[in-house]
């Protein structure tokens, strides 16, 4: 019996795709940098079905990618152009399997997409937090595969947080199940946690038990203007300190940057002016009784006695509200209307970012006098997205190595990383082996060494084959 037969034998004679009209969706990602071919894209509709396939992968040596929404910006689940590995994909597995509403977790399968989660979630009651831009393409296991991050972090922390529970199936087709819903179990190693960020290198998750929350009843949003990311990080104090626990985002964006999405992207409408200050921030409250009253006017009318403020829109409906973030979001699509850039995911202690931002635009200056950055992201959490345009656009990808050691120099001299929340995959996989501390990879490698003995799982990301 030949490959496809053995393949099909499993998961059946429509769900192995082979034909350049089938297989093309997957074998690109979604920054549309990575091509990669493969002999047949395997749909499995279980765990039972990915046991067996990787049962047979490991037995016949073949290597296996998988990938589920295949929403990944640094190829993490694209095959290599040599075409030797079987793409794996979890899109059949979309089920939600159940919604605990009095242990406040809801059991998934891999292939469900972020926002039918959060939806059901929604509909049940509850608050599923994880939420990014690609929301209504990113599946649950590549979420949790990349532990990705997204807006709400500051309240509700990455995807790691969110899980309790995991079944994962091995390289060899031996199935992990850890799908337990419980916040306390100090029974030994936590070994889910492994397989949270490992990219599919150590195994591929097929179903979680995923924490809920309450649904917020009120949220209290604002844009403000401030003079720069020093002051945005007095401002970022300010509002913890006088909102606790009720701050649920707070993102940093340059101001040209919103310009930008009110002159490139025609759904979203801006406020008003922007141009008042050249950074904003983007604030928000959430409570799950409505306080009566909006909490930011009287914090934001202190930071502007204060100093620390220029200008605000506060949000006077859930439309407004929708209409900030909807501008927070379509930055990168803007940013690709005209020529697009290089996308630089890094992470920085928050009281260093502000000097971050500095240096990294000095060094750049520096060395290139045409550069176009795109800075925004997660400021509450320590996640910028500090991307690097220029004009004319070409500049930048033909000097692509150049930039990006200009940037990592600066984040190590920070003690930061170059990948906050989308991965190393196979973008930043020299760089990521350079910069990580060698017993780190040392390590690293021992557990994929032991979990992984014939490399097939995901070859070409994060590790050195």
């Amino acid at each position: 019996m030949d490959m496809l037969a053995e393949l099909r034998a499993i998961v059946g004679e429509n769900n192995v795709l082979t034909e350049e009209a089938d297989t093309a969706g997957y074998l690109v990602d979604w920054s549309n940098r990575f091509f990669g071919k493969t002999p047949a894209v395997v749909r499995p509709g279980n765990t039972e079905e990915v046991a067996q396939v990787l049962a047979w992968a490991n037995r016949t040596g073949t290597p296996v990618v998988p990938q589920s929404g295949n929403t990944s910006l640094v190829g993490g689940g694209t095959p290599s152009p040599k075409g030797d590995a079987i793409l794996l994909s979890l899109s059949r597995m979309n089920k939600i399997e159940e919604i605990d509403a009095v242990n406040d977790t809801m059991t998934v399968q891999a292939g469900v997409v972020l926002e039918k989660a959060q939806q059901a979630a929604k509909e049940a009651g509850r608050l599923f937090p994880l939420s990014f831009a690609a929301e209504g393409t990113a599946c649950l296991g590549g979420c949790i595969a990349t532990n990705a991050g997204g807006t709400a972090v500051l309240r509700y922390g990455n995807t790691r947080d969110l899980v309790l529970g995991l079944e994962v199936v091995l390289a060899d087709g031996r199935v992990v199940n850890m799908m337990r819903g419980l916040r306390k179990d100090n029974t030994g190693y936590d070994l889910k946690q492994l397989f949270i960020s490992s990219e599919g290198t150590l195994g591929v998750i097929t179903r979680a038990v995923v924490k809920l929350f309450n649904l917020p009843q009120t949220t209290c949003t604002a844009l403000v203007g401030v003079e720069d990311p020093h002051k945005a990080c007095e401002l970022l104090a300010s509002v913890k300190t006088a909102a606790g626990p009720a701050l649920t985002g707070f993102e940093l964006m340059q101001a040209k940057c919103i310009e930008r999405v009110g002159e490139q992207i025609e759904s979203v409408t801006l406020p008003g002016d922007v141009s008042s200050a050249p950074w904003w921030c983007l604030v928000e409250l959430s409570y799950a009784r409505d306080p009566g009253c909006n909490p930011l006017e009287s914090i934001l009318e202190k930071q502007f006695e204060e100093g620390n403020v220029i200008d605000a829109f506060l949000s006077n409906s859930v439309k407004d509200s929708q209409t900030f973030w909807a501008i927070r979001e379509s930055i990168p699509s803007a940013d690709a209307h005209v020529g697009g850039n290089l996308h630089n995911d890094v992470s920085i202690e928050i009281s260093d970012i502000a000097a971050f931002v500095d240096e990294a635009l000095a060094a750049l200056n520096a060395r290139f006098d045409w550069i176009d950055p795109s800075v925004f992201g997660h400021l509450g959490d320590g996640n910028l997205h500090f991307n690097i345009g220029s004009i004319p656009p070409n500049l930048a990808f033909e000097n692509e190595e150049g930039i990006r050691e200009t940037v990592y120099e600066v984040v190590s001299r920070h003690n930061g990383s170059i990948s906050a929340e989308h991965g190393i995959g196979q973008l930043k996989r020299a760089h990521f082996l350079k910069l990580k501390d060698p017993l780190e990879l040392e390590l690293m490698g021992a557990i994929k060494r032991a979990l992984d003995p014939k490399g097939i799982l995901n070859p070409g990301k994060l590790l050195a084959d």
